[in-house]
């Protein structure tokens, strides 16, 4: 696992991550294409079955190689995590206090910390979203974007002057700038002409496009590869 990279709660519990179309173990250089069909014995899967074949047969799966990575990686201290991982094999506190040599108080104590340690993490993560939140607004591609790197770190100012200098009054950018950043910015600005409640033909997001930029095309790709929007894999409907 690249510990420079952070990832969000729902591919930890997947194991994986989706960028584009790619879907990327998070444990290994195992990557799987949306769209394309894999060959398993006599089935065929999808990407998301062959990706979950994979972390069954060479991770044992998301939450056995969330465990391997050790209690530093969890926060917890030893005793917390012998529990936890007796607890994930659903035996009872008598079960484990014979197992560490430990009394079923100890087990129930411990399980209340780890409750408790639970709720922490929740409102730890409330505070960081809100303060983020506050801070700018969301500029990330889509739910799996694993490059949170200073590309996102931009506050509504600094949003706000990009925008000016790129975009005219009109909407129109004569210009599509090259950096992440000020692409990122537009990319997020734009998406604002589509609704989340409709769906949309290519024809209708190259006419939307075209409102604002000359090579449309180029930056219908770039809605996509960002995540901004997504589309049917015959091409024929967009959504946000």
């Amino acid at each position: 696992m690249d510990r420079d990279i952070v990832y969000n709660i729902v591919d930890y519990q997947h194991g994986y991550t989706q960028l584009g179309e790619v879907l990327r173990c998070l444990y290994c250089t195992q990557t799987y294409r949306m769209g394309v069909v894999y060959p398993q014995g006599e089935d065929l899967l999808t990407a998301p079955l062959a990706m979950q074949m994979h972390l069954a047969q060479v991770h044992q799966g998301p939450l056995a190689v969330l465990l391997a990575q050790g209690r530093e990686s969890l926060g917890l201290a030893q005793a917390q995590f012998e529990i936890l991982q007796l607890q994930v094999k659903g035996l009872t506190d008598t079960v484990i206090a014979q197992r560490l040599g430990i009394s079923t108080s100890t087990v129930r104590n411990q399980r209340f910390k780890l409750r408790e340690k639970e709720r922490q993490a929740i409102r730890f993560l409330a505070v960081l979203n809100t303060m983020h939140t506050g801070q700018q607004e969301t500029l990330l591609p889509h739910p799996g974007a694993t490059q949170l790197d200073e590309r996102y770190d931009i506050t509504p100012a600094e949003q706000q002057k990009i925008i000016s200098n790129l975009m005219d009054k009109k909407g129109w950018i004569s210009t599509w700038p090259s950096k992440e950043k000020r692409k990122l910015v537009l990319l997020a600005k734009l998406s604002e002409e589509f609704a989340p409640q409709k769906n949309y033909s290519e024809k209708a997001v190259n006419e939307i496009l075209h409102q604002h930029v000359d090579d449309y095309v180029t930056v219908r790709r770039y809605m996509i590869e960002y995540g901004f929007l997504h589309r049917t894999r015959d091409g024929r409907t967009y959504w946000v």
